[in-house]
């Protein structure tokens, strides 16, 4: 709820206030511990592929919208999330499948990745196309994902999200002020079926903000 509130008024900060430094310093809460559950979500999840295309194709419809409206190539964060959970699942196959297959499969999964998240931009250069948060996003949820108890997945978290702040904005770096919220975490799931809370909001949340943008 925390993340959520902190990406409302990210997406609130870069819409509308623009010059509201504040909204997007709360903002930078958000992708570290939504990051961060993700990858507490492939451990947990009771159905691996219906929690990657739920991811995915909202993801998809998400993508449509921009483009149809906006005529924006920007990949959204729910991008970065479907790319890290299939390195994950890639990695997990790997794992148990020590041979050619294992190992073709997670050399393929990465390959790919590197090519949407890195690749494509350069060849793309000229419009606005990018994965949020790029491949060191991505790599924050596989790390996180692959590391092991909640000291080094802390410790893990920290160091991608100072590769992450040194390649962005400066405003970036309040991105480190989660790690504390994230020690706070206690491996349990939260009260309340707030579930697919999640999953409407994003899309629900971006839309309002769009149409009060025109609106002011």
């Amino acid at each position: 709820m925390i993340a959520l509130l902190a990406m409302t008024c990210d997406h609130v900060g870069k819409q509308i206030f623009p010059q509201v430094v504040w909204l997007q310093i709360v903002g930078r809460l958000a992708f570290p511990i939504f990051a961060y559950m993700i990858a507490e979500g492939c451990v947990h999840t009771k159905n691996r592929k219906k929690y990657l295309a739920s991811m995915a194709l909202l993801a998809l419809i998400c993508q449509v919208v921009y483009f149809v409206f906006m005529g924006s190539l920007y990949q959204s964060v729910l991008v970065t999330f479907s790319l890290a959970i299939v390195l994950i699942y890639a990695i997990d196959f790997a794992k148990t499948h020590l041979n050619f297959v294992g190992a073709w499969v997670v050399v393929t999964a990465f390959g790919a990745v590197w090519f949407v998240s890195v690749g494509l931009p350069i060849l793309l250069e000229r419009t606005d196309y990018a994965i949020d948060y790029g491949l060191t996003g991505i790599l924050l949820v596989v790390g996180i994902y692959l590391a092991k108890g909640r000291a080094m997945k802390l410790v893990v978290a920290a160091v991608l999200l100072v590769a992450l702040s040194l390649n962005s904005e400066t405003v970036q770096w309040y991105g480190l002020f989660s790690l504390p919220l994230l020690a706070l975490y206690s491996g349990r799931r939260g009260r309340g079926g707030f579930k697919y809370l999640f999953y409407i909001y994003y899309p629900a949340h971006l839309a309002c903000i769009y149409l009060l943008s025109l609106v002011i």
